[in-house]
């Protein structure tokens, strides 16, 4: 049994390293970082260890020199200097209305204010927070440290609702201050998931630099291959007696579980630190991302842009401009998805420019995939699991008709958040993410939003090649004829002959006046 501590959940520094938890030393690159006054921006999604990270920046500039025996930054720093902090994190709240917020903001200060003696001297919270940055360089001498944890969630908790503008300019009005007092600064870090375009939260910072696709930090927050063997090797090992793995089989699965960020093109993979500590704690594989809860945002935005789930999650290629930054007025659904950690960087093309999006791991597809289906299907939420779990089986088997079954029972009827004439893209969508969810490898050619795609499957010794159909009024065995036809004219099973494997060429039949799947034709070979 592992017996050392394992510091899951520990999001603060001075904790972790008093209990004698294991900490992957970060603390080179919070040097580097430290030395300059420019403002930083960091965006990673949950469960990477952000707050660890300005815990860890808090005691440095606190001149907590014990805290850091046997790290890097002892031996790099000779000039332990003390300076004021302010920190401000907007985890421990809910911002669901602009009352919440404002009350939340009151209290943060509060504390601030408390911590260093500083007299309240007006109700208005930009003044507040201007009043506390003067008044500490006065009281001290010396310029102030600013961290803030979390700065969007005022805005995401209150996505798509009366609040979420008056969260914005709440925020725009109380961050004002951080350029007029500019010269009291000494260091200023803000963390969050997304990067909030074309509002100017931060306008008064036209410095603030951006480093979450830098390549010298992206391994910042996570853990890194080459952290995880130097290390993680006693838990790995544990880890591999438990499952009766060897050491390299163990890697394997752990990387193929948990591994998979990568946060810009041509570096180390990153593993989840949440969910990699977890599977160390219970010597088991298991699917840790989603016990704290999927992000309410992400949900909200999911059903607010049901349409492009398939282009999204299918290898997307994007600049990095449709990723990097999110306008909550934007039909883009891609920054929400990339951001909160779904989607990451699988490849980088130089001359374009173009990036490919992919999910990281197992962990998150299967976790990714289940959120959307259970907002977009007619499972129970409970039967879910087990209709996939009989859909595999039934693909292993070579059973069409119970595989066809499923699904046309899954997309009996059209969910409130899709109109209509959204339908067609509906059932391309989930058709295709029901199957993706089964765990074989799935290859989608998506040819036009029209649903003109196929689909093709492998599960063991059968190759099942899907081509998609509306009816458009038409009669039901023409439009079959004419899909299985377009898929030996486009010579989509060509490739697969030499595998020896069972052909099921099926014809999928949706009714294009949201009814569902009408039915479904099959040629095997």
């Amino acid at each position: 049994m592992n017996t050392r501590f394992l510091p899951i959940g520990i999001q603060d520094f001075e904790k972790l390293r008093n209990g004698n938890y294991l900490y992957v030393d970060k603390t080179p690159l919070i040097y580097e970082l430290s030395q300059s006054s420019t403002p930083y921006f960091l965006s990673r999604p949950r469960r990477f260890g952000k707050s660890l990270l300005l815990s860890t920046f808090e005691a440095y500039f606190l001149g907590k020199k014990e805290l850091f025996s046997g790290l890097a930054m002892e031996q790099l720093e000779h000039d332990w200097t003390q300076f004021p902090v302010i920190k401000i994190s907007f985890g421990m709240g809910s911002y669901e209305s602009s009352e919440q917020f404002t009350s939340m903001l009151d209290f943060i200060l509060k504390l601030n204010e408390e911590q260093y003696d500083i007299q309240k001297t007006s109700e208005n919270l930009a003044i507040q927070l201007g009043n506390l940055i003067s008044e500490l360089h006065k009281k001290t001498g010396k310029q102030v440290v600013i961290l803030i944890d979390e700065y969007d969630k005022p805005i995401l908790d209150a996505l798509y609702s009366e609040y979420e503008e008056q969260n914005r300019e709440i925020l725009r009005n109380f961050y004002s201050p951080l350029k007029d007092f500019d010269r009291y600064i000494r260091f200023l870090f803000i963390t969050g998931i997304t990067k909030v375009s074309h509002i100017n939260i931060f306008s008064g910072l036209n410095q603030l630099n951006d480093i979450s696709l830098v390549k010298r930090y992206s391994s910042l927050c996570g853990i890194s291959e080459t952290e995880l063997n130097e290390y993680f090797s006693a838990e790995i090992a544990a880890l591999a007696d438990e499952q009766e793995l060897s050491i390299d089989e163990t890697k394997k699965k752990l990387a193929e579980m948990y591994d998979g960020y990568h946060f810009t093109h041509n570096v180390e993979g990153v593993y989840n630190p949440f969910c990699l500590l977890k599977c160390f704690y219970s010597t088991d594989f298991g699917s840790y991302w989603f016990e704290s809860g999927t992000p309410s945002f992400l949900v909200k935005t999911l059903q607010n842009q049901p349409l492009s789930l398939v282009n999204v999650i299918n290898g997307r290629k994007a600049k990095e401009d449709q990723f990097k930054n999110y306008d909550p007025d934007s039909k883009n659904m891609l920054p929400v998805i990339y951001q909160s950690g779904y989607l990451t960087i699988k490849d980088f093309e130089k001359t374009s420019r173009l990036y490919t999006l992919d999910f990281p791991n197992r962990e998150i597809e299967e976790g990714f995939l289940t959120v959307v289906l259970k907002k977009f299907v007619n499972v129970v939420d409970d039967d879910l699991g087990l209709a996939i779990e009989n859909m595999c089986a039934a693909l292993r088997a070579g059973e069409t008709d119970k595989v066809l079954s499923f699904i046309q029972a899954a997309i009996a009827d059209l969910p409130t958040v899709v109109k209509k004439e959204m339908c067609e893209n509906y059932y391309e969508s989930v058709t295709h993410l029901l199957f993706r969810l089964s765990g074989y490898r799935v290859v989608s050619e998506l040819q036009s939003v029209a649903g003109r795609s196929d689909v093709v499957v492998s599960a063991n010794d059968n190759v099942y090649i899907f081509e998609l159909k509306m009816d458009r009024n038409r009669a039901f065995d023409d439009v079959a004829a004419e899909a299985l036809a377009q898929i030996d004219d486009n010579g989509y099973a060509s490739r697969f002959v030499v595998s020896g494997k069972k052909m099921h060429k099926v014809a999928l039949v949706f009714s294009s006046d949201a009814k569902g799947l009408l039915g479904w034709k099959e040629n095997r070979e």
